[in-house]
């Protein structure tokens, strides 16, 4: 989907700049122009970046084994 109409960007080449390193509007700006001309795609790529952020962070999160006492038979 178009994020960006005035520059021709995507949600796929926003998700692709973040994994590139772009962290923010700024990085967004300077590397896609996103937000750069009439500014109405601003919200959604600014959410569009909250969403990789929570992917990324969840990924990153460590699993928790939780171990189980053995069960035992009653004679």
């Amino acid at each position: 989907m178009y994020v960006c109409v005035c520059n021709a960007v995507t949600e796929c080449q926003i998700r692709d700049a973040y994994c590139e390193g772009a962290c923010s509007m700024r990085d967004l700006r300077k590397r896609l122009g996103v937000a750069g001309c009439c500014g109405r795609c601003a919200q959604c790529a600014r959410d569009l970046l909250t969403q990789c952020r929570q992917q990324s962070e969840r990924a990153a999160a460590p699993i928790r084994v939780i171990e189980r006492a053995p069960m035992s038979v009653a004679s």
